[in-house]
């Protein structure tokens, strides 16, 4: 009997279960426009590999990228830390941890291609979720955000909004790391206290200032270096007009825009840019693809150090993927927004 035909006779049905998209988003996402299915997966074929999802991870991204590069009924976009059930990839033996990019689900195929090995020797004293967050795809978009985008020097200030959140807690101790002034902006008095904890050294809640503008000038009366832009909106436009002559503009996510119906209107930004000679650079953290490694442990070893403290916003159970997304989307998450299966 063939190979291939004996392996499939044999095969144990595996299961998975995965969210798709079910229409997409207007407006904020809702609880509706997901829906929860199940398939049995084929059998492996040679360099094929089975894994099973541990941590999940849902970030603004994916609110921003639904629209561009899914169609209604895709499994929901996303990464996870996942552990290799069975293996015919010499590269990934059975127990193998990986992070992938195979979106919302529970158990899935791959020929190992787009699986990325987690460090070796991850310490047994950091969960693995840690590879999703600060030790991950946020903490490289900042430490890359600051370094090659916002070319950081010491005894800069750095202005951070959303700075409680996955990426802005972590640029904001790596400036302190790199001997800045740090002023991060949040929406609870609850993520002021943490950002103060972290080592801030401004730390105020937009909600609750009467005057941003005013608050920013008091928090750094000379201007700002560096502005690490994750927000967008009217707090950018405030900001813009608080920068130094050639400051420099990271401009990382714009979640103050995502769920807009209808493109909101200016102030613009080409004066202040022009009068001031700033510079904002758009980025995506993959241009660093080849340079992945190099952040991996530097991050790594600032957060065994002390140095980078991290927190997670953890949800229990595959089921409650939606909820966490929506969730996080509202800013109920301190660091970064895992879902623990």
């Amino acid at each position: 009997m063939p190979e291939k035909l004996l392996t499939r006779r044999f095969w144990k049905m595996v299961q998975t279960a995965f969210w798709v998209l079910k229409k997409h988003f207007e407006g904020n996402p809702k609880l509706s426009d997901f829906e929860l299915k199940e398939a049995e997966l084929p059998a492996l074929n040679h360099g094929d590999v089975l894994l099973e999802s541990v941590f999940f991870s849902v970030d603004p991204y994916m609110r921003a990228y639904s629209k561009r590069m899914m169609k209604e009924g895709d499994i929901m976009l996303g990464s996870q830390v996942a552990r290799v059930m069975d293996s015919k990839n010499s590269a990934f033996p059975v127990g193998t941890f990986v992070v992938s990019a195979a979106g919302w689900t529970t158990r899935f195929v791959s020929n190992g291609k787009d699986l990325q090995r987690m460090i070796p020797d991850w310490p047994n004293e950091l969960p693995r979720s840690l590879a999703l967050g600060t030790i991950g795809m946020p903490g490289l978009t900042a430490y890359f955000g600051l370094f090659d985008v916002c070319k950081l020097k010491p005894g800069e200030t750095v202005l951070i909004n959303s700075a409680a959140g996955a990426v802005g807690s972590v640029v904001g101790q790596i400036a302190k790391i790199a001997g800045c002034k740090v002023v991060g902006s949040a929406g609870s008095d609850k993520k002021v206290a943490f950002l103060k904890n972290l080592g801030f050294d401004v730390a105020f809640n937009y909600k609750t200032v009467g005057s941003l503008e005013q608050t920013l000038k008091e928090a750094s009366p000379d201007g700002y270096d560096c502005y690490f832009d994750n927000v967008g909106g009217v707090f950018s436009s405030v900001a813009v007009e608080q920068m130094k002559k050639y400051g420099r503009i990271a401009v990382c996510g714009s979640i103050s825009l995502y769920n807009d119906k209808e493109p909101q209107k200016g102030p613009y930004v080409q004066i202040p840019m022009i009068f001031k000679e700033l510079r904002m650079e758009g980025f995506l953290v993959t241009r660093w693809e080849n340079r992945k490694e190099e952040g991996l442990k530097a991050l790594l070893k600032w957060v065994m150090q002390g140095k980078i403290k991290w927190h997670e916003h953890v949800t229990e159970g595959f089921e409650n993927m939606p909820a966490a997304f929506l969730g996080m989307l509202k800013g109920d998450n301190i660091g970064k927004a895992i879902i623990k299966v």
